[in-house]
């Protein structure tokens, strides 16, 4: 699957792109509309993100000149919060909307609920993550260990869901901050130690010897189903 991500602001586009990619898509970028446009031609792209306001080309004209010729889903990103400039993006033919600063979580639930609106025929298993006994389902954000279901905080919620998302892969805690904590603010580092005791205890049959979410000892944590 494809996604084409096109803003000005090169570390976001960075940002995203790195995210995306560590779930598996592939990314294509760009800076401006008319390579929004251009890029949107490929068939196998299978989403957009466009930013609104653009050099050469801003993301509502893109956007608009893209639906000339495909229904590709299309997420708007703007630093605009006014309802009509919504709305504007909505007439435009854009299918979602996510003012800056966001969650790249967020930006990633919504890509995937536009990707099962636009694929009827997904698969619902695609739609939880399972492993160690624990599921998670991404629609409603419960998370269940043994099929009981466990009290999470939305951040708790983040940290368990990307972890499973990049099993074995181990992440620092200044990574954890970054991806989960990025556009909120920057946090103590400690915060991360918290959610991951946190989530032990609400997901581990023994919080004192964990077998699921672990620690690597000098480099950071890790999920292993």
């Amino acid at each position: 699957m494809k996604i084409v991500v096109v803003d000005d602001e090169a570390v976001l586009v960075k940002g995203i792109r790195f995210n995306l990619q560590s779930d598996g898509y592939q990314v294509l970028t760009g800076s401006n509309g008319l390579e929004a446009v251009e890029l949107a031609r490929d068939p196998e792209v299978g989403l957009m993100i466009l930013d609104v306001m653009m050099p050469e080309m801003d993301g509502l004209t893109a956007c608009s000149r893209i639906r000339e010729f495909s229904q590709v889903p299309i997420i708007m990103l703007t630093a605009k919060t006014e309802d009509m400039d919504k709305l504007m993006g909505f007439d435009y033919g854009a299918d979602d909307y996510l003012t800056k600063p966001f969650n790249i979580l967020e930006l990633k639930a919504r890509i995937r609920a536009l990707l099962r609106r636009s694929q009827p025929r997904q698969q619902e298993s695609s739609n939880r993550l399972t492993g160690g006994g624990i599921t998670l389902d991404l629609d409603s954000r419960n998370a269940y260990k043994g099929g009981v279901l466990a009290d999470l905080t939305a951040k708790e919620f983040d940290v368990i869901e990307f972890l499973m998302r990049n099993p074995n892969r181990v992440y620092s805690r200044e990574a954890l901050l970054d991806t989960i904590w990025a556009y909120e603010y920057r946090s103590d580092i400690r915060t991360v130690d918290v959610h991951i005791r946190r989530l032990r205890e609400k997901l581990e049959e023994n919080p004192a010897q964990p077998q699921h979410i672990l620690t690597k000892w000098g480099v950071g944590y890790y999920f292993k189903g």
